[in-house]
């Protein structure tokens, strides 16, 4: 554990830079031998957009980053959050410690953006993409980089984690958000084995089902128990997902930069699937 503490606590930006890189590219290889959907794309070109904002993403990051690194020493310093009230072993820092950074950080912030609406619009150019695979998972507006961070710094508060557990949370978000956004589908028992763990494909894929209430389900990122707790979990066969979001389906609207930038500035659109869901209730409670 002390090697494990010292190497996140020091590590260098380079391999920062190598862990999301890398992923991608392991992803992106898995994907195109083994695909859920064989996709009538030019993949490339897909993920020239997606690339795109992973880079916006970067850069937001990169500049707000003193804050967070000022909050996590502030917490640490003045013994402000849960881990220094609970004064746990190492391990057991580390496992509760990326617990509450990963529900508050990624679960809390993700299921806020689906429930206020100004929110939504920056988060639905997420939701746009209609051909969801492991660039997918780096596919966030300028604006929902900065609430995205927003969470993350109140996480750490809340926490009093200090950085190196900040950015070992970040690493596997990274990977593991690349990981259940894969164009990939893992055989049930595989999927039932590693959803004990972590987030997996089959469950996040749900997640980009087009049309509300499936929408608003599995909004985990780490880890699976904060949909099951909180009654958000679903599940529905891989190839019946349809992907991207049903307010904006042409693809004008979902495979251009320039509007993909503006979209949360545009008039609102309310989702078209609720209004569908709730007729469908109200005749099947004739």
């Amino acid at each position: 554990m002390e090697r494990l503490v010292n190497y996140f606590e020091h590590i260098p930006s380079s391999h920062r830079a190598l862990i999301l890189v890398g992923g991608i590219a392991a992803f992106w290889i898995i994907e195109s031998a083994l695909p859920l959907f064989r996709f009538s794309y030019r993949k490339v070109q897909h993920a020239g957009i997606n690339l795109f904002f992973t880079l916006t993403t970067i850069v937001v990051n990169f500049v707000l980053a003193f804050i967070l690194l000022r909050t996590s020493d502030w917490a640490v310093n003045h013994q402000i959050g849960l881990l220094p009230w609970l004064d746990l072993p190492l391990w057991a820092e580390t496992i509760v410690g990326l617990l509450v950074l990963d529900l508050v950080g990624a679960w809390l912030a993700h299921w806020t953006e689906h429930k206020v609406t100004f929110l939504w619009r920056f988060h639905l150019i997420h939701h746009t993409d209609t051909y969801v695979d492991t660039t997918t998972a780096n596919r966030h507006h300028p604006g929902e980089s900065v609430i995205r961070f927003a969470f993350t710094t109140l996480a750490v508060l809340i926490a009093g984690a200090p950085m190196w557990l900040v950015f070992l949370y970040q690493a596997l978000s990274v990977v593991l958000s690349q990981f259940n956004h894969a164009n990939i589908e893992l055989p049930r028992w595989a999927d039932r084995l590693l959803g004990l763990l972590v987030v997996t494909p089959n469950m996040h894929h749900v997640h980009h089902h087009y049309v509300l209430p499936v929408t608003n389900t599995n909004y985990g990122n780490i880890f699976p128990y904060w949909d099951r707790i909180f009654g958000t979990y679903h599940e529905m066969p891989g190839k019946a997902i349809h992907y991207g979001i049903d307010t904006h389906g042409e693809p004008n609207e979902h495979s251009h930069i320039g509007n993909l930038l503006k979209i949360p500035f545009q008039k609102y659109r309310p989702p078209v699937g609720e209004k569908l869901t709730e007729t469908q209730k109200t005749l099947s409670d004739v």
